[in-house]
């Protein structure tokens, strides 16, 4: 078969498979992104040659007290919120030298996986119910942001792009093309704020920002990891597209940044 028709098929499967599994129900969403943590965790211990016993032990753990049970308190967000955030400044530090990601040891492999992984996935799951209530039109909202800003950054970087925004660690992408996702996410922002209207359009505005910016950055991360490790794609469960990395990498790293902003809007709202 053709490998665009594969890439297509691929992509629309998984789409349809994300936005059912959402809006049917909140037992098939959680279990859904459950599935997608652990297989997230699977790919990032073949990128990192970490073994994989006390990894996926680590993820269950989190996933059964903050995926299962996710009531939560403030403070309890809070503390897993910044423990993923100190993850991500030192990732985002280490994007910027040019030496390759190192790990000590297992140790720090570890704390790398779960501030860079399962937390995100688990603030993730968590998302929707912040308001007390589950909505899935938020994981639709920001699903949407994302996929607008990777499609018009394509279009824009293959049309017009010039000045090559991270060439050491991506050669494809431009200052055009970031500028060109932005300036559409932000379009698509205020449409969504026309019909998922428990947020003002302001909030959806500065969510595409933050998707848009950190979601670049989680995906120079992942690139990264991926030139140290050698390969290609992080797996293969997605013919032409690769792994669950591969395709969720943006919303993970930027997940951390933007349920900080709704914690805050919540409480002082």
């Amino acid at each position: 078969m053709n490998e665009n028709v594969v890439r297509t098929l691929s992509g629309i499967t998984y789409i349809v498979l994300l936005v059912a599994a959402t809006l049917y129900s909140e037992i098939s969403f959680v279990l859904l992104f459950g599935l997608f943590l652990f297989l997230a965790v699977y790919e990032f211990c073949l990128l990192t040659n970490l073994k994989k016993v006390i990894p996926f032990a680590m993820a269950a753990a989190g996933f059964v007290l903050f995926g299962i049970y996710k009531d939560a308190d403030f403070w309890s967000n809070i503390l897993l919120n910044l423990g993923a955030l100190m993850v991500s400044v030192r990732m985002i530090f280490g994007l910027f030298s040019k030496k390759p990601p190192k790990f000590k040891d297992q140790a720090s492999k570890l704390v790398t996986l779960t501030g860079y992984i399962i937390i995100p996935f688990l603030l993730l799951i968590k998302l929707p119910f912040l308001s007390g209530t589950f909505k899935p039109q938020i994981i639709i909202g920001i699903f949407i942001l994302i996929w607008v800003n990777d499609t018009f950054a394509y279009i824009v970087g293959k049309t017009m792009g010039r000045t090559k925004l991270f060439e050491r660690i991506s050669p494809k992408k431009t200052v055009e093309g970031f500028a060109g996702g932005l300036f559409f996410a932000m379009i698509g922002s205020y449409i969504i704020s026309l019909y998922f209207t428990f947020y003002p359009t302001f909030v959806w505005i500065i969510s595409a920002i933050i998707l848009v910016i950190f979601g670049t950055l989680g995906d120079l991360i992942e690139s990264k990891l991926k030139r140290t490790a050698g390969v290609k794609d992080s797996g293969r469960i997605m013919p032409g597209h690769g792994g669950i990395l591969d395709r969720l990498d943006s919303i993970i790293f930027a997940i951390p940044f933007l349920f900080l902003f709704y914690q805050i809007l919540n409480y002082v709202s």
